[in-house]
């Protein structure tokens, strides 16, 4: 696996993450961030949380990457369960954003320093052993670029439940 080739774009993807997820939550009331969409799935909070959490878990592999290339990472602790049960061990549904928001934006920013000082480090990689065992060597540039992808991908839906809460 090669790191992707438009590092400059995804890296500013990557640092307007933060931003993109507090544009989508504008004025959102605390009934609004609780509503179950129709359709199932997760709350406008639990999906923050989830947000906030993935980069967290992600961070660790990045630092393992600038540090130690040959290190191992692994989420075999976390893909034991569902998400959905992670949400709940974690209280997703009870929380304020305000923690998640915050640690979201400074794990972004601290990410975006170890960058900006490991010049070499988008190339950089660790080996990540999947749920099935198999160990794959993944590079930062890889993990940047998924995490930035995540945040988007979550903010279409938070959009979505924010369309049928004012439709309703």
């Amino acid at each position: 696996m090669k790191p992707p080739d438009d590092k400059d774009k995804i890296l500013q993807l990557f640092k307007q993450g933060p931003g993109i997820l507090e544009k989508a939550l504008a004025d959102l009331s605390d009934n609004e961030l609780d509503y179950t969409p129709l359709n199932g799935g997760w709350t406008i909070r639990q999906i923050v949380h989830h947000i906030a959490d993935g980069d967290d878990l992600w961070k660790t592999f990045i630092k393992i990457a600038l540090g130690n290339e040959q290190a191992e990472f692994t989420l075999e602790w976390y893909l034991a369960f569902p998400q959905t049960e992670w949400a709940k061990r974690w209280s997703y549904e009870n929380r304020s954003t305000d923690a998640s928001l915050a640690l979201f934006k400074a794990n972004r920013d601290h990410i975006l320093q170890l960058l900006e000082f490991a010049p070499d480090g988008w190339s950089k990689s660790a080996r990540f052993r999947d749920s099935n065992g198999e160990l794959e060597v993944v590079p930062v540039g890889f993990v940047i670029q998924m995490q930035a992808e995540h945040v988007l991908h979550h903010v279409k839906r938070i959009s979505a439940i924010r369309q049928e809460i004012s439709s309703r």
